[in-house]
This record gives C-alpha cells, structure tokens and sequence, in this order.
C-alpha cells in the first residue's frame, strides 16, 4: 500500500489510476466500523474491482475550542497496517498545510442548509458541520472517487454530505455502511479508547436504552407492523439514560432526511442522543419505521422494468409485486372469454368472481394464476401485449387492480413496477423511480425478447412505431395516465447492462432507506 502524504502525491497515485476509485475519508485512530467501510469499498461493482484510497486527516475546522483536537489519538504506522489489511490501496495522510496551504481564513468554506443544523449535534457544536463539508468537499475535488463510503453511525454528517454533494452537483455517489458494534453493544468510536472500565458501563446504556425502546415500538409478539404506542420517544430516551446516571445533552425523535423534530414515530425516523461519559462524548441512535419501505417503478412499456425490479427485489430482501402481470392476465381472460377488448361493460363482466394470484414456485421464481389457469408464460405474448394498454384504461379494471395492490402494499416491504404504480397505487413509497429508455432502445430489446421467446419478428422500424403509438396512448388516456411523479428520480438506461441498473437502483435506495433500518439480506 501507498502512503500518500502531499497533494502532489496524490494527484500522481490519483492519474495512474485507470478504474474507479472508492474512497474513504477518516480521522485516523482507525476501529472495526472504519474497516467495516474499508472492506465496503473494495467489494467488486459491475464485475470490475475498485482501488481504494483511505484518508487520515485530523480536520482542526470541525473542532470546537473545548473540544480534543490536541489530545485526539493519532497512530499513522497502526492506521497504515489496518487500511491496507482492509483492501486500501492507498493511505493519504497529509499536513494541515496540504489542506488548507493559506491557513484557515484563506480557506473557501462551505455552509450547509440552515434547515439541517437546527437539531441533533449541530446546536451545540456550532461550526462542525461547516468544517467537516469544507475538508470533504476539498478532499473529493482533490481524489475524484467514483463513490465515497460513509458511516451511518454519523447519521446527520451523512445526511448533510449528501445534501452538499447533490447541491454543488458533484457526481460522486455516496454511500452509507450500518454501524458497527463492540461486544458491549457500544457503537465503535475512536473516543470510546479515552473510557475507564466504570464510564464504558455507564456509556453501554445508551445503546441498551435505544433497543429497549425501538422493540416496545416496533414488533409485539405476532404482530407484522410497527405499534407506534409511545407517544414520546425521545423523553423516554431522556428518561432511562438519566436515570442510569449519564449527562445527557441531547434526547431527540427527527424525520431521517429533513431531521425536522418529531413528538411522535412517523414514516421513517431517527430517535438518537448524545451523552458524556468522562471526557468522552459519544451519539448513537436506531431508526424507526411505521412500516417496510415500498419501491415503486413506473415507465413506459418496453423499459425492462419486469427484469429488473424482479432482480432488485432479490437483492434488497423485498417482495415483487408484479402489476403489468395483473394486467396481462386480466387481457388473458379477456381474450379467452372470446370478449371485446373494446367493450368496457363486457370487460367489466369478466371481473366478476376474479380470482388473480400471484405466487413463488419453489425455485422462488414468481407464477401468475387466474380463475384456475396457470398463465405466466401465455401473458407475454403478442397477442396479449398488443391488447393489454387497451383493456388497462377501463377505469373497471383499473380500480379493481389498484385496490387489489393497495391491500398488498398495507404491510410494505414490496418492490412494485407499472405505469402508475407512483403516483397512483403508491404515492408514499419510500423510492420512486422512472424507468426509460428511447424507443429505439425498446425497439431493439423488443425484438431480442420476441426471437429468444420464439416468436416472429418485425422490423424495427415497426415495433418502433407500435411502441411510439402505445407512450402516446398510455400518456393520454383519461384513466391513470402515464407521467412521471414530480418526485420520482428518472433512470433512462440506454447503454447500460442489467447489472449496472439494479446497481443505480440500490443506490438510490440506499439513499431513502439506510442499512440499520433495512439490512441487507446479503447472498441467496
């Protein structure tokens, strides 16, 4: 591993680097949560393996005057051995000059949004949060990492980088790792070392307290939804930690990403607190949810929503709800009633007594059975897909489907994919994404589909117009029409391989709904 310890070197070890870079900014004294980050950034994206680079940099702008910054514990020759050991393929680790050359009052500074400093930490470390953005804004313009690693135990820091990053428009993708614990379930921190074994006992109630009180919210005995019962979570908090003898400076319930306070449990939240053992100043905090998170993905026809929204609910441990399914089916049984599609009474008629599943088989793959009739592989074909826009826009069909998934998506923990599924079926989703892709990239995908299924092919230029003529149809019919919800995020994926997509898909995600809230199920 490299050692790094001007910007000249690290401009240099920054322009032989060829593939992405993954970085990870610390402070040094380095822990298991810092490995944990290590290890995160040297796991392979995309079938191609990253170079990481650690920086060690004890940042004096995000310190107050009482604060340690003297005493903080630096051990670079430790540092170097556990970053390398971790996958780190380089250490930078320079001088306070290197980083700000003109001292502090020629430095360019950058403040966050006031909204996001009026809770948590911020009140009463004034300036830390605008000397922790000026050092990474500084840092990332100086390494140009493709993603930048960050703990969720600093949940506002967090927050607030990412908030900088998306507004001064940098392209680097920030992504969030849970917090690690030491076996006394403290979170790790580099100033847990300055505890006796008598104030580690009294700092070990903290995160007890934050358990305790996210069980008696979250689960009773066969229940499936968060009971939300406490009223007040944070006066509790203050409560228990009080009552076990810690000084308490703060006891707060905020939103997750506004970090507006809260008097009660809703949506998802972070109830957090800070405490002082000793010299030590230690935060913690455990999310709450009012219940699972929903992914919900609209786009035109032929975007490949079914494919991937299938494959990310894999990966995030989420059920698939497959609604263009629903929809086919019903056209399915349309058509083999021998009824018009046009006609919406008749169609109408045959929702009457529907009996529409959708089922795993036992290799997990996902089955789709109406009125009796296994029909997963005849609703992909021509026949039904030319139909199935038509039979759609019956506001019949559509209010008995969009009921249908309501009720699926009472309990959450779905990803769900259509061409309303944001703004009609589940306008609170916690990610709402639009798939796209030109129509000549559908076109093309189209034809592949239809040869690997054995059908006959058309040319291009005439899937082309049908699919043309299905966007306009389904952008202007009266019932449900497809538009982007004004807070989706857009995706067009021309270019982009199926692995490259469910990965911007997990990003943002993980931008919504961190890790501690919603683990990672990990490898099948």
């Amino acid at each position: 591993m490299q050692l790094l310890r001007t910007r000249s070197d690290l401009l240099a070890w920054r322009r032989a680097q060829r593939g992405p870079v993954h970085f990870v900014p610390t402070m040094g004294a380095l822990h298991a949560g810092h490995l944990s980050l290590i290890r995160r950034a040297a796991e392979p994206r995309g079938g191609g393996r990253p170079v990481v680079l650690v920086s060690v940099y004890v940042n004096p702008l995000q310190f107050g005057p009482q604060e340690d910054f003297q005493r903080y514990p630096r051990d670079l020759d430790a540092d170097a051995g556990l970053a390398g050991g971790g996958g780190a393929q380089a250490l930078f680790a320079p001088a306070v000059a290197e980083i700000q050359p003109g001292g502090e009052d020629a430095l360019t500074r950058i403040q966050p949004p006031a909204a996001l400093l009026r809770s948590l930490c911020a009140p009463g470390r004034p300036g830390h949060f605008e000397g922790v953005a000026t050092v990474v804004v500084r840092l990332l313009a100086l390494v140009r990492p493709q993603r930048l690693l960050l703990g969720e135990k600093d949940w506002q820091q967090l927050v607030i980088l990412r908030r900088v990053l998306a507004d001064l428009g940098l392209a680097t993708v920030v992504e969030g790792c849970p917090t690690v614990r030491e076996a006394d379930g403290l979170a790790c921190s580099s100033r847990n070392s300055y505890l006796t074994s008598g104030e580690r006992r009294q700092a070990a109630v903290l995160p007890a307290a934050l358990r305790a009180i996210r069980a008696s919210l979250t689960r009773e005995p066969g229940a499936d939804q968060p009971s939300a019962r406490l009223d007040d979570p944070a006066t509790r908090l203050r409560q228990e930690l009080e009552g076990a003898g810690a000084v308490v400076e703060y006891a707060q319930l905020v939103a997750a990403h506004s970090l507006a306070p809260l008097t009660h449990p809703r949506g998802l939240c972070v109830l957090a607190a800070a405490i002082r053992c000793g010299p030590s100043r230690l935060i913690d905090h455990t999310f709450l949810m009012s219940r699972s998170p929903i992914v919900a993905i609209d786009g035109p026809a032929g975007a490949g929503k079914s494919t991937v929204t299938r494959a990310l609910a894999r990966r995030l441990g989420l059920l698939y709800l497959d609604t263009g399914a629903m929809y086919r089916a019903v056209t399915w049984w349309v058509r083999h009633q021998g009824v018009d599609p046009a006609d919406a009474a008749a169609v109408g008629r045959c929702l009457e007594g529907l009996d529409l599943q959708l089922v795993v088989d036992r290799v997990g793959e996902p089955r789709v059975r109406i009125n009796g009739h296994e029909v997963s592989e005849a609703i992909r074909g021509p026949q039904v897909t030319a139909q199935v826009s038509q039979v759609a826009a019956h506001g019949c069909v559509r209010e008995a489907l969009t009921a249908q998934q309501r009720s699926m998506g009472q309990r959450g923990g779905l990803v769900a994919e259509g061409r309303d599924i944001g703004t009609a079926v589940f306008p609170d989703a916690e990610l709402k994404v639009f798939l796209t892709a030109t129509v000549a990239e559908r076109a093309r995908r189209r034809a592949s589909d239809l040869e690997q299924r054995g059908f006959p092919v058309p040319p291009l230029a005439e899937l082309e117009a049908q699919i043309a003529e299905r966007d306009h149809l389904d952008s202007t019919r009266e019932v449900a029409p497809l538009v982007q919800a004004a807070d989706a995020e857009e995706l067009v994926t021309d270019g982009m391989t199926i692995e490259a997509v469910i990965q911007a898909l997990v990003d943002l995600f993980r931008q919504r709904v961190p890790e501690e809230a919603w683990p990672d199920p990990g490898p099948a």
